[in-house]
């Protein structure tokens, strides 16, 4: 996802592509404020505040801006902020207390490793969300202040208009990402290409992903030197019945001479021709006949075996031609910010080369002028090092650049421009920062916040509860040491594995002349299955059917263990490994996770479920959102959902109804978190990856050793039920964070967690209609 979102419902720009929403999971962003504003007018008397999310991300990741965004409406309100763009705090005027608790050095991963162990935190917190890396000071970038120090760092030459590339600021270039990346020596042009593990990582079209079986190959498959060709390509996108499509595309050489520019007419139904962005109208395309795989064939036989593709966020654009280039260079991450964070096409021109590009006053973006700047700043960069872009502090400039662009109205310079400790100020009120002495930063030397340093976290536990009631924000870290980057790689690959296990069963077993198509149609009417074979190895025949979903894994379990198929009485189960042991206890707590408690999982639904649903919905009060996942492939909707509730009680009355002989329909409670889908689906086909082994402790005592106090896992336990007793003593109405920062290092990066919610909120009985769907798996969710 793009870590830095506008509002929900704005339009994308060019210049900084993103994973792609479609336009009805937008539009319904925008009725679920309506919904919000009009809920709010509806009800003028409120007696307390409650929350609310509405996470279109792909893996439902928050940034740290947007945590900002949050914590400053939580003290002042809409009066003087925005609300935040990923989710609604109604009733800000009634909230008693801002407490956060900051997890330090752990992450996602370890609160999926102990998830036994941390039983309050998963029961308490029904909203769960994802975080990025943290940067090099986590606390900076919740607050606000990092924005706020870097303009007040520009010199006096830059007030009144933006200064650019003959700029220097006075910046410790050693903190800057891009040095930190390529260091301070200019590099060659094989230095800037990505590597495989980055196109990966930034979802690249790769030879053997499941989602780009179809895609065709640019045969660029020669030796690249720093002497090999640069080609700038840009492509333009319309809305069709099927997704995003390809309506223009510019292939610009070396030189700047455009040897590609082709109008294309896409293959279906089109919905949108998104003319503000591409400047393709119905009236330009309706005489084209080139075709996609018209443009292919061209690029096929224009671009030399070692080409090197140049592009912003490139990997949209290769995934709209449906083709596989392994040389490229992106300058959406050659030009590269922390915490994931990607400038604007339209920025970095202007910043870096002095040309204005994007005007508002044309019908679209020009395909062809975005991929010839794309290949001069690939160019500059590679003939003014990363030490020249370092000392332009493009970060400073592009802060800069947007508190001067004119706002809607003046909440939205001041959003861009206040910490929390400058609203908390502006209510004559004070910030309390409790840390261990070792790990101060740069809040504790702030005026407006009050801290108190501990030699232990025992002792920031024991200052907590006396010193919280007296504040109304407080900030709470507790330190806990790293594990070795060996361990952590070894514990990411266990929990994966796990999850895996998890999804996966075994069936049997049948008779030798069993109809084999039968039981495969059996199995799958309980959800989507990625892998299913015969095993022949045991004296009759069984099935191992590996799930996409652990939903459709346990209800596999729970529907046919102990039942008779195929005239034989067959057995259902897990396989049995040191990972899935304790299985059965993690599915319940599962199950128990307020994330899930008010959710349902469906399979066997078909495309029209949706309109028969809602025909059907004054039986179903209560719904809030529906989730149908989509194939990243073909785009077509998935045979099954999640419907989620506003209580338990009318989740399990839906249930009922839909697991009915009238709806056929098969189902469960849910289990798996949302923000855990995307790494759920891209775990391994296999049940052990090659070479990870779960070796048992080589003696008995040394077993024994692994149980006492300082073990990990106790720990976990232990700091838990610490934060419990904690949290009990919160006054009622106080948000709650509690934030798991994730890890950052030459190791590998290891993403943040955030679980919050507010002390005794009231449950809302408001009916909701709206229904959002689910494109791509994004979740479209009514809150």
């Amino acid at each position: 996802m793009e870590p830095e979102r506008k509002r929900s419902g704005s339009t994308l720009k060019k210049g900084r592509k993103r994973r792609l929403i479609p336009s009805k999971v937008v539009g319904a962003a925008e009725a679920t404020r309506s919904h919000w504003d009009l809920e709010e007018r509806q009800q003028p008397v409120a007696k307390k505040a409650r929350l609310s999310t509405v996470l279109f991300a792909e893996n439902c990741e928050v940034t740290h801006g947007q945590l900002s965004e949050l914590l400053k409406y939580a003290v002042l309100g809409k009066s003087s902020f925005p609300k935040p763009s990923w989710c609604q705090l109604f009733h800000q005027n009634h909230l008693k207390n801002v407490v956060v608790f900051i997890l330090q050095g752990l992450s996602q991963l370890h609160f999926y490793k102990f998830y036994l162990e941390f039983g309050f935190l998963r029961k308490a917190f029904k909203h769960k969300f994802r975080m990025p890396p943290p940067s090099s000071d986590f606390l900076a970038d919740i607050i606000g202040l990092q924005k706020k120090q870097i303009i007040g760092n520009l010199p006096k030459a830059m007030e009144g208009s933006l200064p650019f590339a003959s700029s220097k600021v006075s910046i410790n270039l050693q903190k800057d990402p891009i040095i930190q990346k390529y260091g301070s020596k200019k590099v060659g042009l094989t230095r800037c290409l990505l590597t495989k593990e980055e196109m990966k990582t930034y979802h690249f079209p790769l030879q053997g992903f499941l989602d780009c079986e179809n895609f065709v190959p640019t045969k660029c498959n020669g030796s690249v030197t720093d002497n090999s060709p640069l080609f700038g390509l840009d492509c333009e996108m319309c809305l069709t019945s099927k997704g995003r499509e390809l309506t223009r595309i510019s292939l610009v050489a070396e030189g700047g001479c455009c040897v590609m520019d082709e109008l294309v007419k896409p293959d279906n139904k089109i919905v949108d021709y998104l003319t503000s962005f591409s400047g393709i109208t119905k009236k330009i395309l309706n005489p084209v006949t080139t075709k996609l795989k018209d443009v292919q064939r061209r690029l096929k036989i224009l671009l030399p075996p070692d080409a090197v593709l140049v592009g912003h966020s490139l990997d949209l654009d290769l995934r709209a031609l449906k083709m596989i280039h392994p040389y490229v260079i992106d300058t959406s991450l050659l030009y590269v910010r922390e915490q994931g964070k990607r400038f604007k096409l339209k920025f970095l021109a202007k910043a870096i080369l002095g040309k204005d590009i994007q005007c508002p006053d044309r019908l679209g973006h020009d395909a062809t002028e975005d991929a010839r700047t794309t290949l001069e700043l690939a160019r500059y960069f590679l003939k003014y090092g990363p030490k020249k872009i370092a000392e332009l502090n493009l970060e400073a400039l592009f802060s800069y650049q947007e508190s001067q662009e004119p706002r809607n109205t003046a909440e939205g310079v001041q959003r861009l421009n206040t910490s929390v400790l400058e609203c908390l100020d502006s209510v004559g009120q004070k910030l309390l920062f409790l840390t261990q002495e070792a790990d101060a930063s740069a809040l504790s030397s702030s005026k407006n916040c009050q801290t108190i340093k501990c030699l232990s976290n025992k002792e920031v536990l024991e200052q907590a509860r006396v010193e919280i009631p007296l504040f109304p924000f407080s900030i709470v870290q507790f330190s806990f040491e790293p594990f070795s980057p060996n361990l952590t790689e070894e514990m990411n690959k266990r929990i994966k594995i796990k999850w895996t296990e998890m999804s996966t069963v075994y069936a049997g077993p049948f008779n030798k002349n069993c109809n084999l198509s039968a039981l495969k149609r059996l199995f799958k009417s309980f959800g989507p299955v990625q892998l299913m074979t015969l095993v022949l190895e045991t004296h009759q025949p069984h099935l191992c059917i590996q799930y996409e979903v652990l939903e459709a894994a346990q209800l596999a379990i729970e529907s046919l263990d102990g039942v008779l198929v195929e005239g034989s009485c067959i057995k259902v189960q897990r396989p049995v490994t040191e990972l899935t042991l304790d299985c059965d206890t993690l599915v319940n707590e599962l199950e128990q996770d307020s994330e899930n408690r008010g959710t349902i999982y469906l399979s066997g639904v078909s495309e029209t479920f949706k309109e028969h649903l809602l025909q059907h919905c004054s039986i179903f009060l209560g719904l809030e959102a529906m989730i149908l996942p989509k194939d990243l492939k073909s785009g077509k909707q998935k045979g099954y959902c999640f419907l989620r509730f506003k209580t338990f009680g009318s989740a399990q009355r839906a249930l009922n109804i839909l697991t009915g002989k009238d709806w056929k329909l098969r189902g469960r409670h849910a289990l798996t978190p949302r923000h855990l889908h995307a790494w759920l689906r891209g775990l391994p086909r296999e049940s052990r990856l090659p070479g990870v082994r779960v070796i048992p402790p080589p003696s008995e005592q040394e077993a024994w050793q692994m149980l006492n106090v300082d073990h990990p896992k106790i720990a976990a336990w232990h700091w838990g039920r610490k934060i419990e007793k904690l949290y009990h003593n919160l006054c009622p109405g106080t948000l709650c964070l509690i934030l798991l920062p994730g890890t950052k290092s030459t190791h590998g990066s290891l993403s943040g967690l955030g679980l919050m919610g507010i002390k005794d909120e009231e449950e809302s009985t408001i009916p909701q209609t709206c229904v959002c769907e689910s494109a791509h798996h994004l979740p479209g969710v009514i809150s």
